[in-house]
């Protein structure tokens, strides 16, 4: 078996012997550029003489592992390393057998006892420097991962420790267990600034103040933030003066009154307009904290509202008119009684109405066959005719709301920040902390579902998930840039040249590549092509190093 320190890592025997480099060369040069590993083992002590493998470097190996993009859980690591050039990836000494579950666990612990959110804060904020990341703006989320197990539903929480319990299921799974996770991300990378594991059933409202009232400060001064956007949870007298004079924008609730009566108030003149866009500006106080709002109309957020309107009035036409059926079948004994069904039958009709609307009478015979000529009737019975028409003011009325939305924000000087900085950064920008949910719950990323041991090791563990997200979205970041920066392009999935490829498809580019290992002396690496070797040398050479020859 080759030794420690040879350029092949861990082989068998054989003369000749491969390992699958892949695209984990990328993410082992991006974890190495942002100093992870050194600054996780400068911050957590430990007894480096009695690891095999520093907590940093466990750390740097999950990282390796949730990127893998494997279908195996983040936490499965054993068998990942296995035929991968773990020496390479990792450093001298390291091999695959010592990526055990025990080394996972200890590194979790460890983690835990220092604390995931301590932790994450200054490896952002290192990362974010070395980047060159101007962080002006950041987005706040929070999505949730069920859970397999009990945890500690049925207990009181440890201070400090997450209560895995069921609660609001962004995975339409309101009956598992789960864990929140919010982030604050930087709009320029989707670089998550700050992370915070949370209780299954904590909401939005309160979740969003409490991280903001901690680490505003910090926001500020470790990373020069100096907006905070988020959805409407954010939007509540409680938060925005806990903000006090830091800027933010958020989405109005619908459910404001005053809201509500300004669209209806401006929607009109704002759906004549032929633009994709629309939008009024208007001063207002809410909370005792002056803003300014604006009312926005979005063509295609009206296309989608029409869209589902028209399923819902079909829906509901559909039963109306098989509820006026039955009624229409039913003999009333008196007109009193057929006038009060009819009453009740319209007060229940919300998208639509009745029109031409009657009583009629008909004589109801007593015995079979044809009455005679001259046969009185034994009973006047009385039937509700009519027919039923859409009500085309209520579909204005619910079109108007879906159509328009309202931006607000406390930032009052239109030169620092324009009415269209305020609706892109709310709108375009918000959904890089969205696409990096949509990243972690990824089925190939398999950060959907946990199982540990331990809530603390979940909380851990997510903090290493978002760190997965950072380094992610940190490679993703550099490629395009230096693209952008020296002019070049790189071939998209059409192969049609881009500057803007996504880290995912650069990921599958590179795959196929591998170290082949001669007489466990010379490492040579395979498959590069010119294309591959172009993205190396213009991310630097600590990356076109980790696929060198060597030996």
């Amino acid at each position: 078996m080759t030794t420690s320190g040879t350029p092949c890592g861990t082989v068998s025997a054989e003369t000749y012997a491969s390992s699958a480099l892949d695209h984990l060369g990328l993410v082992s040069g991006m974890v190495d550029e942002l100093g992870l590993v050194g600054l996780i083992d400068s911050l957590i002590v430990q007894d480096h003489e009695q690891r095999h493998v520093s907590v940093g470097q466990a750390v740097k190996a999950m990282i390796l592992n949730g990127l893998g993009f494997v279908n195996r859980a983040l936490y499965l690591m054993p068998h990942f390393f296995k035929d991968k050039p773990v020496e390479r990836l990792l450093g001298p000494g390291i091999t695959a057998e010592q990526l055990n579950d025990d080394t996972q666990g200890r590194a979790l612990d460890a983690i835990d006892e220092y604390g995931a959110e301590r932790l994450y804060a200054p490896l952002a904020a290192q990362s974010v420097q070395r980047l060159g990341l101007a962080c002006r703006i950041g987005h706040l989320d929070s999505t949730s991962f069920h859970t397999d197990g009990r945890y500690n539903r049925d207990d009181t929480p440890a201070a400090g420790v997450v209560q895995i319990t069921q609660g609001y299921s962004r995975d339409h799974r309101p009956d598992l267990n789960q864990v929140v996770l919010q982030l604050i991300s930087e709009n320029q990378a989707g670089i998550p600034l700050l992370m915070a594991p949370l209780s299954g059933n904590r909401s939005d409202q309160t979740t969003f103040r409490d991280p903001l009232e901690a680490h505003i400060q910090q926001l500020k001064s470790g990373f020069g933030l100096r907006y905070i956007v988020a959805d409407s949870a954010l939007y509540n007298e409680e938060t925005l003066q806990t903000l006090g004079e830091f800027g933010w924008i958020s989405r109005v609730p619908e459910t404001i009154r005053s809201a509500r009566e300004i669209i209806l108030a401006v929607a009109d003149e704002l759906m004549a307009s032929a633009d994709e866009q629309a939008y009024r500006a208007l001063g207002t106080i809410y909370g005792g904290i002056r803003q300014r709002w604006l009312v926005v109309y979005s063509r295609s957020a009206r296309q989608r509202a029409e869209k589902t309107l028209q399923r819902q009035h079909l829906k509901q036409g559909s039963a109306d008119l098989k509820a006026l059926g039955l009624l229409s079948q039913q003999a009333l004994a008196c007109e009193s009684d057929a006038q009060a069904a009819l009453d009740a039958f319209a007060q229940r009709l919300t998208l639509t109405t009745l029109s031409e609307s009657r009583i009629v009478q008909r004589p109801h015979y007593s015995g079979k066959g044809r009455p005679g000529k001259h046969q009185a009737p034994a009973a006047i019975h009385y039937y509700i005719e009519g027919q039923l028409a859409s009500r085309i003011d209520v579909h204005t009325r619910k079109l108007q709301p879906k159509s328009c939305f309202i931006v607000a924000t406390n930032e009052l000087n239109e030169a620092a920040l324009s009415h269209e900085q305020v609706i892109d950064t709310s709108t375009q920008d918000q959904q890089k902390v969205e696409r990096g949910f949509r990243f972690l719950k990824d089925p190939l990323f398999r950060a959907s579902t946990l199982f540990l041991k331990s809530p603390q090791r979940i909380m851990a563990l997510m903090m290493v998930m978002t760190l997965c997200l950072l380094v992610y979205g940190a490679l993703e970041y550099r490629i395009r840039h230096s693209l952008q920066q020296h002019q070049r392009t790189f071939p998209n999935q059409h192969g049609q040249a881009s500057d803007r490829p996504t880290a995912r498809w650069v990921f599958q580019f590179f795959s196929g590549i591998h170290v082949l290992c001669v007489a466990q002396v010379q490492a040579i690496v395979l498959n590069l092509n010119e294309h591959h070797r172009a993205i190396l040398s213009l991310l630097g050479d600590r990356y076109v190093a980790l696929y060198a020859n060597s030996g």
